[in-house]
């Protein structure tokens, strides 16, 4: 308990006049509980305690006495240590309270913690701005009717440049399905996210995305136009077929607004994730991948809510499909009289087993490419490895010794040196090394627009 001076206030004062004037007898005790509101039992307790105690009676007991439900002052240290601590002075009061909780077994209120780190001068990072009304659309009934589908660059490890981040969310109870980081925009990290969400939810009916071209043709809307000129055709994107293949309907969003449960998601993420891996030192992509696959479930503790319907729209993916052989790049090829076929420049040759000799001369295969697999060639309903395979000779040209009547001199035509190739050229014929063949996949899956 603290001690010291305590002065009366200007109520506490007017009624010690009416109790020493009733202690007095110029007052009896029901005009002094008339005149303070009281009861005359009150009063008597007033005029004895102080007759006893003097003024001092007046003033609550617990004037100067820390509460019961006070922050301790070792706990405020505390908090204040571990506030300016890398990572978590970036975080926003709401955060920063889960994170006290969390990592450091710190339960306080957020108020209490609002009202503490504002009168040590801390602001929030966050600050809300003032709310417009705006006309919103409905959630879906059912988890998996459809799902929201984005990627947003932004410097999510904190080292000086935007790595993008691919996303998808439900749009009935805002559950986060799947979050995979890559270096730029691309259709490796939306088959990342597909590949998470059917892994741990299912497929779902519908994605919602935007007019990007790794999603849509550029020439879609040109081609069905009703004055469209002829020749304009829109080809399926590799995402499009992809998600044909998994029975998931692509819808285009017009606007950031249409789409606006996953841009609120970034929001949230932007303000979120940093800290998250700051505070566990992570600084690279694999390792922010891996901490990414099990983030999203607390994600979902504190955000999602639930949907209307109860029954899910995500469905299982049908028995013999493969995941792999649908979240990849695929292109075709006809194959030679070796069963060799060229891709990216290079030549691949059909692996020997006991199905490649079935494969008819000149038969057209679908090239498979996926940083999980590498490089397959499927044919019906048969895949195949593939090996790299000899660089292709070119054709000798034969000169007959003796020229016929009327041909030129085939000397005429030779050089007096012997042609030697420029230093770094490819052109020795050889096998192409493994590192050659990581590079092509690196270039297909690494483009700024994949």
């Amino acid at each position: 308990m603290k001690t010291g001076v305590i002065s009366l206030t200007q109520k506490q004062h007017d009624r010690l006049d009416v109790v020493n004037k009733a202690n007095t007898g110029f007052l009896t005790v029901r005009e002094a509980a008339e005149k303070l509101g009281l009861s005359e039992r009150q009063i008597q307790r007033l005029k004895k305690e102080v007759r006893e105690n003097g003024p001092a009676a007046l003033v609550h007991k617990n004037t100067n006495r820390n509460p019961t439900h006070a922050i301790p002052e070792k706990t405020k240290k505390e908090i204040l240590n571990i506030r300016k601590k890398p990572g978590y002075n970036k975080a926003n009061f709401r955060h920063f309270k889960e994170l006290l909780e969390t990592e450091h077994s710190i339960v306080i209120s957020y108020s209490a913690l609002y009202r503490f780190l504002n009168a040590e001068g801390l602001k929030s990072p966050k600050t809300r701005r003032r709310f417009k009304s705006h006309r919103r659309r409905r959630r879906r009934e059912q988890a998996g009717s459809l799902i929201q589908m984005d990627a947003s660059p932004f410097d999510w490890l904190s080292l000086g440049y935007d790595l993008s981040l691919h996303g998808c969310i439900d749009d009935a109870t805002s559950q986060v399905t799947g979050l995979y980081l890559c270096r730029n925009e691309c259709m490796l990290g939306y088959h990342e996210v597909v590949r998470r969400m059917v892994g741990i939810f299912g497929i779902p009916e519908a994605v919602y995305a935007d007019r990007h071209t790794i999603f849509r043709s550029p020439n879609e809307d040109k081609a069905k136009a009703i004055d469209a000129p002829p020749g304009i055709k829109a080809h399926e994107t590799q995402f499009g077929r992809a998600m044909s293949e998994l029975g998931i309907q692509i819808i285009a969003a017009r606007s950031a607004q249409a789409k606006g449960r996953i841009e609120r998601l970034w929001e949230t993420l932007q303000s979120r994730l940093p800290v998250e891996l700051a505070i566990r030192g992570i600084r690279d992509i694999d390792t922010a991948n891996e901490f990414l696959s099990t983030y999203i479930f607390a994600l979902n503790s504190e955000f999602a809510v639930e949907p209307q319907d109860t029954d899910s729209a995500f469905l299982p993916l049908a028995e013999g499909k493969i995941l792999d052989y649908i979240l990849c790049i695929k292109e075709t090829r006809k194959l030679d009289s070796g069963q060799v076929f060229s891709y990216r420049g290079r030549r691949f040759q059909i692996a020997k087993s006991q199905y490649s000799d079935w494969l008819p001369p000149k038969a057209e295969v679908t090239v498979m490419v996926s940083p999980h697999f590498g490089i397959k060639a499927a044919y019906r309903n048969y895949v195949f490895d593939t090996t790299p395979a000899l660089a292709k000779q070119p054709a000798k040209k034969v000169v007959s010794e003796k020229p016929e009547m009327g041909a030129k001199d085939p000397s005429v035509y030779k050089s007096s040196t012997p042609w030697v190739p420029k230093e770094g050229l490819p052109w020795q014929p050889g096998l192409p090394s493994r590192q050659e063949v990581l590079e092509i996949l690196d270039e297909i899956f690494n483009r700024p627009y994949a």
